[in-house]
């Protein structure tokens, strides 16, 4: 098979525990170093913590397994400082399209409204997003990276997990007051503790094929039920980098995996599809190369907390979903973007171990939510029985014509971020204050272009990893003493808030707070603000509370109350 990535080999050292015997202690280790293992490495140094980062191979993920991170993951991304060559070398797109057999009979565009820094999706192979986030690891001295070390016990006792780790000079133990577990689908940390996934696996396989061509066809996510070229199945086919094509291929539950993946087995699906899509039947064939395949069954499960002592479970190792809505790696690299700033809190003794029962919560909220979309999306794609296949046709049939018809059609609902709105964490909105739009409290924030100090940025860009007063007023200049004073008091003490003045109006303000322009209004309108009124937002950019008039005992109890300090 062709390839067009040459695979990186991590460098592995010999551990020096192994000669000296003695055990190595740390506060804090990451295993597995998948996107949400390293992504989860990178937050929580940025928090200041660090980290020993352990993995059994010594290179990225074979193939391109995950593809699609939506706008949310990759503004997540932009703070662990891949973001922009993700998308400087992935795909972008913001339009999916439908078809019925031979008629498209649906469409939808992610990104209706401008003014967005990130598109609503990027397809790009798993394996450059890992070596970004690998080597975004490397350069910082608090990420300590250990390839080729398998742990192969766990227990914990007390407030103390103890690993034994194997490697190919011998065995080393370590412990550690607290272990992240972003080892995969089928985690051996979890069996290991004995811990279980409970849910629901489909009874239908699916072929991936990565195949290398030269194609004109648009960036865009084209799926088809019923087509002529794989009949009573369907079919998804994804534009990636390097000229690969992403190709799924509903086979059946009766399909042999090892035979499908057959190239001789291969190869006549794809010329099918492609001949189909060529469409004149004088045209030459198309070439194209295979790169990867794989055969895969869905899976919609998580485990029943994610939080179990001081062994704390991200990603695949938490949660499952079948992979039609881009839902398993994006929202694994939102569990690392909720986890770090409270764990980094409990262990300066600023909250209570509690707070990370909130990562459970919400974390768990977000998993239903994605398992929700995902077990639809199946059921509507890969129909189990007469009657269901009867509805889903008919559906499919009514939608080309009818809106009612189009709200019904599921090939996948596409990952979008949770809003948090029922989080105990949340400060509801005081009596008399009324807002418009959708930052209510527990929202992930919206960005919007900003100004500060002459130069054009993006307002995500400006907050995360600390709590964040963003408060909007008319004119910065104007701004009393007084309120300058009561920002700036919001700095000290023990869980800092930075201020933010934000305004249309440029100009200086007091007290050296950041100050950003909102030049064009954007985010006064996304945020429905007013002179006066003032947004507090996590450290993982969703909104705590908000307030029409600024209030420092108020600010400060709903930081109380987003930190289990109340």
């Amino acid at each position: 098979m062709l390839k067009t990535y040459n695979y990186p080999k991590f460098e592995y050292r010999r551990p020096p525990e192994i000669a000296s015997g003695k055990t190595l202690k740390v506060p804090l280790v990451v295993v597995g170093a998948g996107p949400v293992g390293l992504a989860a490495a990178l937050d929580l140094q940025q928090q200041g913590l660090p980290v020993l980062l352990l993995d059994e191979d010594d290179t990225v993920s074979i193939g391109s397994r995950g593809v699609c991170y939506a706008k949310r993951a990759l503004e997540i991304l932009d703070r662990y400082g891949v973001g922009d060559a993700v998308c400087a070398k992935g795909v972008s797109w913001n339009v999916g399209r439908t078809f019925f057999r031979e008629e498209e009979v649906y469409n939808f565009n992610l990104v209706p409204e401008p003014d967005h820094h990130r598109p609503g999706m990027v397809n790009l192979q798993q394996y450059y997003l890992e070596e970004y986030l690998a080597a975004s690891a490397a350069a910082r001295p608090d990420i300590e990276l250990r390839w080729k070390n398998k742990v192969v016990s766990v227990a914990q006792a007390g407030q103390t997990v103890t690993l034994k780790v194997e490697t190919e000079d011998g065995f080393y133990t370590v412990e550690t007051d607290w272990l992240i577990a972003a080892d995969g689908a089928r985690s051996p940390i979890r069996r290991m503790l004995g811990l279980e996934v409970e849910g629901k696996i489909f009874m239908d396989r699916f072929l991936i094929a990565d195949v290398v061509m030269k194609a004109e066809f648009p960036s865009e996510r084209w799926f088809w039920f019923d087509p002529p070229f794989h009949p009573g199945q369907s079919v998804l086919l994804h534009r990636q980098t390097d000229s690969v094509y992403r190709i799924d291929f509903q086979l059946g539950w009766d399909a042999d995996p090892e035979e499908a993946k057959k190239p001789e087995n291969v190869l006549p699906r794809i010329k099918a599809l492609l001949g189909a899509l060529d469409g004149a039947v004088d045209k030459p064939e198309r070439e194209f190369e295979l790169e990867w395949v794989s055969v895969y069954t869905f899976q919609c499960r998580r485990m029943g907390r994610f939080n179990h002592g001081n062994v704390i479970f991200i990603g695949d190792a938490a949660h499952q979903v079948s992979p039609f809505g881009a839902r398993g790696a994006n929202s694994g690299l939102q569990d690392a973007d909720n986890l770090g700033w409270k764990l980094k809190l409990v262990i300066s003794g600023l909250a209570p171990a509690a707070l990370l029962d909130s990562y459970s919560e919400e974390r768990i909220y977000a998993a239903d939510e994605n398992l929700l979309n995902s077990t639809r999306s199946t059921d509507f794609i890969t129909p189990k029985s007469k009657v269901s296949r009867t509805f889903r046709n008919a559906v499919l049939g009514l939608a080309k014509d009818h809106a009612f018809g189009r709200a019904l059609v599921n090939s996948g609902r596409l990952s979008v971020p949770a809003f948090l709105t029922a989080s105990s964490l949340n400060t509801p909105d005081c009596a008399g204050d009324t807002f418009a739009g959708r930052m209510v409290p527990g929202a992930p924030m919206d960005d919007a272009p900003v100004v500060e100090n002459g130069e054009d940025g993006w307002l995500h860009n400006k907050v995360g990893h600390r709590f964040t007063a963003l408060y909007f007023v008319d004119d910065p200049q104007q701004l009393d003493a007084a309120t300058i004073e009561a920002l700036s008091s919001l700095s000290g003490g023990g869980i800092a808030v930075q201020p933010r003045v934000i305004s249309a109006r440029p100009g200086s303000v007091g007290g050296n707070i950041p100050h950003l322009v909102d030049a064009h209004g954007v985010a006064a309108r996304r945020y429905d603000a007013q002179p006066g009124t003032l947004y507090l937002l996590r450290p993982d950019q969703h909104v705590a509370a908000r307030w029409r008039t600024f209030d420092v005992a108020k600010v400060k109890s709903a930081v109380a109350k987003a930190t289990c300090n109340a």
